[in-house]
């Protein structure tokens, strides 16, 4: 087995270490952002929680095969390290994951209201301010992972979660 130069020097990454340096990502956050935006969006009138599971499940494939097409295209062939498009286009899926697995608890809720297990309108909201505790999550993480005190870390959590509580507020004011 070989491993490219200084790899052997970086200490292994603990589970909880390997999920957050893959899920808090500006993919993740930008993720649950357009998530939110979904629900609120697809809310209106008196949806069910399966119409608007399938409008955020398909509207987050097709943002994320965008992204990665994108990611593919730029990544393909620049400057000095040209790589083949094979590589780019890998290189290009793992770095879009984090819009795909921010969409999975919000998703997940919703199927809770589609298996009638909670009524429709709890399923939506609760999947929409789902979205601003992944937010708040995201951004604490981001910060400590960045050494940032404690008060900063909350800011700069609750800064991050503001965007989920924006998104809450035009259900309210735009939908409703």
């Amino acid at each position: 087995m070989t491993s490219t130069p200084g790899e052997s020097d970086r200490p292994a990454l603990t589970p909880l270490a390997a999920l957050t340096s893959s899920f808090v990502t500006e993919q993740s956050v930008y993720g649950v952002i357009l998530v939110s935006g979904m629900i609120v969006m697809s809310g209106a009138g008196d949806p069910t929680s399966l119409s608007v599971f399938v409008v955020v499940v398909s509207t987050v494939i097709v943002f994320w095969g965008a992204h990665v097409y994108a990611g593919t295209v730029a990544g393909h062939g620049l400057g000095r390290d040209s790589r083949p498009l094979s590589d780019a286009f890998r290189r290009a899926v793992r770095q879009s994951n984090g819009l795909l697995v921010s969409a999975l608890i919000p998703c997940a809720i919703l199927l809770l209201g589609t298996a009638r297990l909670v009524d429709d309108q709890l399923a939506i909201w609760a999947a929409l301010l789902s979205g601003t505790a992944l937010l708040a999550a995201l951004g604490w993480i981001a910060f400590r992972r960045r050494g940032a005190s404690v008060p900063r870390s909350l800011a700069g959590s609750a800064m991050t979660a503001a965007f989920g509580g924006i998104m809450a507020l035009l259900k309210v004011v735009v939908v409703h």
